[in-house]
């Protein structure tokens, strides 16, 4: 999804499937990256090519100061957002690069619509998406940016994943950032910017936990199958294993029938230290194998200072550097 300031409110794609799950090929690729929590605002700067780190800064959040909603007010308090970013550019600046801003996932809503045909023109297919989505969210349509990308359903079945978010919203977000000097290139929810570290064949389901906001996933081969966001009554650090189960247990249960068989593995991101407390449970109830978003021997795969990243739940910020065209 990008900035509605930049593209004045066109359709916004996200590129064809392609390696590495690299969903959105077909926007720009800003090399400094920066994203907004409930709990913390972190940034990463890459240099040429995929994992060439330069630098990454993370600053902690107060309770409060971002709210995620689709609907409400996100950022209550700006001045507080805003100093927390300024110190993270002490440590990561941008050298005047445009940025790509990532925000939690309960602001862009994400939808799985089977079409039987679908225009091209950008001008034809965002009037249509928004009176197919008009009563399926609790905003006015007229007043979004609006994303999409095709791909292959079940029996080769034209699908459309959709995105969209308010703009007066996504306006809070991108205030903080330009209010301290960045220009903001492109704009994209968290879990979307995290679907390229999937690199599964097969069903694959992710649960990305990011403050109370469980986002679940699943992916099969090149096709996103299943999204679900949820809220959830308290953070990772206090959910029960069983609570999680049963908020992903419908995604599950609607992929098992629509698309039949099971899954192949479950990836679990954002629980920290607390990730064996649900594996067992979570493997147990789908029977299969159940790790964190990177994990064993796929680990070894990373630098160093990237892996520490995946240590302090920045996950979202790799994944855009494995969407970017370099």
């Amino acid at each position: 999804m990008s900035s509605p300031n930049a593209l004045q409110g066109g359709l916004f794609r996200f590129g064809p499937v392609q390696r590495l799950l690299g969903w959105l090929d077909a926007m720009p690729h800003p090399s400094f990256v920066c994203e907004i929590t409930p709990t913390h605002i972190a940034a990463a700067r890459w240099g040429h090519g995929r994992l060439n780190l330069d630098g990454f800064g993370v600053e902690a959040l107060p309770t409060g100061a971002v709210v995620p909603s689709p609907v409400e007010t996100n950022i209550p308090r700006p001045e507080v957002v805003r100093g927390a970013l300024r110190h993270v550019l002490t440590r990561v600046p941008t050298r005047g690069q445009d940025v790509t801003l990532l925000v939690p996932d309960p602001v862009v809503r994400v939808f799985i619509l089977p079409f039987e045909k679908f225009p091209r023109r950008a001008d034809e297919a965002v009037p249509l998406l928004r009176w197919r989505l008009k009563k399926s969210v609790p905003f006015d349509v007229e007043e979004t940016v609006v994303s999409a990308m095709r791909q292959s359903g079940r029996d080769g079945s034209l699908e459309v994943v959709a995105a969209l978010a308010r703009q007066k919203i996504l306006r809070e977000y991108e205030s903080v950032v330009e209010g301290v000097g960045m220009n903001v290139g492109v704009v994209l929810s968290s879990m979307l910017a995290t679907l390229p570290l999937i690199h599964d064949q097969g069903a694959t389901l992710l649960a990305r936990m990011s403050g109370t906001s469980l986002t679940t996933v699943i992916v099969r081969g090149e096709t996103m199958c299943v999204y679900r966001s949820s809220e959830m009554s308290v953070d990772a650090g206090q959910l029960e294993p069983r609570a999680l189960l049963d908020e992903i247990f419908p995604a599950v249960a609607y992929y098992q029938d629509t698309w039949g068989g099971g899954l192949g593995r479950v990836r679990l991101s954002g629980l920290g230290q607390r990730f064996e407390d649900f594996r067992q449970l979570v493997g147990g109830e789908f029977g299969c194998t159940v790790l964190p978003l990177v994990a064993g021997q796929r680990s070894e795969q990373f630098p160093r200072g990237v892996v520490g990243m995946f240590e302090r739940r920045l996950d979202a910020l790799v994944g855009w550097n494995l969407n970017r065209g370099s």
